[in-house]
């Protein structure tokens, strides 16, 4: 058994948690760059928590220049252990209206200007992400969505595009229609491929602010609606990371779904031929094989 440190990292809308004691701001200097902004620690309910928000407090950084690899380092090094993805969507799916939150379980990855691996020249490294959400995760926040009055799914597909403009409507029903996606947005790729290296468990909360351009009874994307819908959002938001802590406990077990364990065999490099540099980078997010094969 190993100690539960739950990380959230906040979409638009949240930049904070309610009811953490011993609340603190701090700095974590990472080899990555920076993170998006300084990490919020304290305890909730007897279990650590660390939040990052991902676009920094202001909203700063734009979904391309999210600083994905240092922010994963980061949480990494201060222990976290569960890392929950909440983020801003829209929806493709009727069902799925405003306001409805929504368990990813799957991605589409579009984005294409941003860097989507700890790993390269000098350590090749390849992790599965067949299923990319841990289930073990997932079910807590679902369970932690319905306790808070939430309506909430549970599955789905995440489309991530690169933005930061909207889709056009031949793309929007191209996703809805052919490639059978249910939500859109474009942050959680390459965070959650980052955070399989990283051997972090990690479950994405979509929050659904809009129809995306599809809806013929909606029309196209409305900044101004999403923002009042992304406020009622964040509250609830708020509310499911509140019942994490009892749902998940002070003590964790080994990941039933190996998140914890995603570089068992995955790291190719020979010890001998690795580079120096990249290896001392890779310290926090793959310490646990690279001391184990010295």
């Amino acid at each position: 058994m190993t100690k539960t440190m739950i990380g959230v990292i906040g979409g638009s809308g949240i930049y904070d948690i309610d009811g953490l004691q011993d609340a603190t701001w701090q700095s974590v200097e990472s080899p990555w760059g920076a993170p998006s902004d300084q990490i919020l620690t304290g305890t909730l309910d007897g279990v650590p928590m660390a939040f990052l928000p991902r676009h920094g407090r202001g909203h700063v950084h734009s979904p391309t220049t999210v600083p994905y690899r240092a922010n994963i380092d980061a949480l990494k090094r201060l222990g976290v252990t569960d890392v929950i993805s909440v983020s801003a969507c829209g929806s493709f799916r009727e069902e799925y209206a405003p306001g409805h939150f929504v368990v990813v379980d799957q991605f589409i990855d579009r984005t294409f200007a941003r860097e989507k691996s700890f790993f390269g020249s000098g350590c090749v490294a390849h992790v599965s992400v067949a299923h990319p959400t841990c289930p073990r995760l997932g079910d807590a926040c679902y369970a932690a969505g319905q306790a808070a009055g939430i309506t909430i799914h549970k599955g789905g597909t995440y489309l991530a595009m690169e933005g930061p403009q909207f889709s056009t409507l031949a793309e929007s029903k191209m996703y809805r229609e052919q490639w059978g996606a249910d939500v859109i947005g474009m942050t959680n790729m390459p965070e959650a491929k980052l955070a399989r290296e990283a051997e972090l468990c990690y479950a994405s909360i979509a929050m659904v602010t809009d129809y995306d351009s599809w809806h013929p009874d909606h029309g196209e994307v409305d900044v101004t609606e999403i923002i009042k819908t992304l406020m009622g959002n964040a509250d609830k938001g708020r509310a499911l990371v509140r019942g994490l802590p009892a749902l998940l406990g002070a003590d964790r077990a080994p990941c039933p779904h190996g998140c914890d364990r995603a570089l068992e065999f995955a790291i190719l490099t020979a010890p001998e031929a690795r580079d120096p540099a990249l290896m001392q980078k890779l310290d926090a997010v793959a310490g646990r094989m690279l001391t184990a094969s010295s």
